[in-house]
């Protein structure tokens, strides 16, 4: 039935900050921020009391720091997301052998194909027992956007924001859309909305008076004809159950820009072997190697050179990096360094006695690097969330201790038990134990060094046993059983400079009383 809300959009609500404070107690109803804590570090999700204070996501942190001092600064987990996104992955998959996921926190779903019927009231009743099921599941909450294409569905989830449901009728699209800002319409980045500003053109409605010609003249044929389709509110975009990736990479910015060629040289390869990481654990293999180069004056270049066959081989692909790096001038310095991997395969096509030979020299390679990086200063600060959260589990898995306690550190005493990071510096670190269904935990200190202190994995976010799962996200959290400061304190810093939020943090309320959280309706 055309234009009946059979689309669903799941977009859960500020992903990383909810399960930080669903993981941990003390930050419940506290600003939270998850990204990178380096100079150069961006904010991957700021909860809803921390956005109060202005903070959002892709901001950079050292401005979020300015806007909200007294806010929890975490480190991303991304070992606890992916295993959140498979259970609501899952309960999706109940729902339509059709599941689009468009990142771990977000997905299209056609209800068409999984048989739901094609009326209001039918698309409602699966919207609902979906929240219901999700909240039971992870005791996290997400927003959910019902109507006949994607695009109507994943603004009906915007508007639903945060914990909320919203459908979008058929024939109310044209006066939904008309008065938005033509930023809203899929496919419109800066550059377009820009060349639409010059022609006067703001909103939906405008972008639909201006008629189909003059957006294609503006725009060209394609491009121009999507949008006056678009503004009309058609979508014919199907969900696509399977989106098949184009490349494979790995990325960091430092802190300081790179002058010495050794480090470029180390940290391109460390780089590498993340890169075929990530190509293993998606089970493909690739062609061509690319490396990437952003300068001390921000200009980026890219290098590849295409393999005989694809390749998994950790081996081949640092090599091909290595040669791809030495054509490089890295003498003025660069900012970031990237190692990707393209052309991709289900299979592998290398030479087995040179894969016995590289693997040996991959092995040697790998020894030379960490013995070097181990001398070299402490590595640079990636500006990536997705690599912050990386570097922590990179550390995580070694024979060692970890040069640094990042917040947001799941660790393990064998006294104390479980807990997490606060902050750490001048050879100290603070702990806070608690799990997700304890009380806010007592704060303690250590040396670095204390062999007492190990690092672990992140606990489930819901008792094992089946017992009560986390408090509201809305509720402010218990004051710690010992009568220690604030919950927040020391967040990101050492224990020297620890502070609390401040006690007005909360006045936006939890992630269901985010202020300014446009809802058209609600169930």
């Amino acid at each position: 039935m055309r234009g009946a809300p059979t689309i669903l959009h799941l977009d859960m609500d500020a992903f990383y900050a909810s399960a930080e404070q669903a993981a941990k107690p003390s930050l419940r109803g506290k600003p939270v921020i998850v990204g990178g804590l380096g100079p150069r570090g961006v904010v991957a999700t700021a909860s809803y009391e921390a956005r109060v204070f202005g903070v959002h996501s892709a901001m950079a942190m050292a401005q979020a720091r300015r806007l909200c001092p007294n806010a929890a600064f975490l480190i991303p987990r991304f070992s606890l997301y992916r295993k959140v996104s498979d259970s609501v992955m899952r309960l999706l998959h109940t729902l339509s052998p059709l599941v689009e996921p468009l990142s771990l926190d977000e997905a299209f779903v056609d209800l068409e194909a999984g048989g739901t019927e094609a009326t209001v009231e039918a698309a409602r009743a699966v919207g609902e027992r979906l929240r219901t099921d999700i909240r039971a599941v992870t005791g996290l909450t997400g927003s959910v956007g019902l109507a006949g294409s994607k695009m109507l569905a994943k603004i009906g989830s915007e508007q639903a924001k945060p914990d909320g449901l919203v459908i979008i009728e058929p024939g109310t699209e044209r006066d939904l859309l008309g008065p938005m800002s033509v930023r809203t319409l899929p496919g419109v980045g800066p550059a377009t909305a820009e060349t639409l500003r010059r022609a006067g053109i703001h909103t939906v409605a405008e972008t639909r008076e201006a008629g189909e010609a003059e957006l294609v003249r503006l725009l060209g044929r394609a491009h121009g004809t999507s949008l006056f389709l678009m503004a009309e509110g058609r979508d014919e975009r199907p969900v696509v159950a399977e989106r098949d990736a184009k490349s494979i990479s790995a990325e960091d910015t430092f802190d300081v820009d790179v002058t010495d060629r050794t480090r470029v040289q180390l940290e391109i390869a460390r780089l590498a072997d993340r890169c075929v990481r990530r190509l293993r654990e998606a089970g493909r293999s690739g062609r061509t190697v690319v490396i990437k180069v952003r300068r001390y004056d921000f200009s980026t270049l890219t290098r590849s050179e295409t393999l005989r066959g694809p390749t998994d081989d950790p081996g081949v692909v640092r090599e091909a990096a290595a040669r791809l790096i030495d054509s490089v001038d890295t003498t003025a310095g660069v900012r970031l360094l990237g190692v990707g991997v393209s052309g991709l395969a289900d299979y592998t096509q290398e030479d087995l006695f040179a894969q016995a030979a590289q693997a040996a020299q991959a092995a040697q390679a790998a020894q030379a690097a960490h013995e070097a990086l181990e001398g070299a200063g402490h590595p640079p600060g990636p500006e990536r969330p997705e690599a912050v959260g990386e570097r922590a589990e990179e550390a995580s898995e070694g024979a060692g201790k970890p040069r640094h306690w990042l917040p947001g550190t799941d660790v393990r005493h064998t006294e104390y038990g479980a807990g997490w990071v606060q902050g750490s510096g001048v050879g100290r670190v603070t702990v806070r134990f608690e799990e997700p269904w304890s009380r806010p935990g007592r704060v303690r200190t250590f040396a670095v060094d204390d062999p007492a202190l190990e690092p672990s994995e992140p606990l489930p976010l819901l008792r094992p046993d089946a017992g009560p799962g986390p408090a509201p996200q809305g509720e402010a959290a218990d004051p710690s059983p010992d009568g220690t400061a604030d919950p927040g304190e020391g967040m990101g810093q050492g224990p020297r400079e620890a502070e609390g939020p401040d006690g007005s943090a909360g006045a936006g309320g939890g992630p269901g009383q985010g202020p300014g959280q446009p809802v058209t309706s609600r169930p």
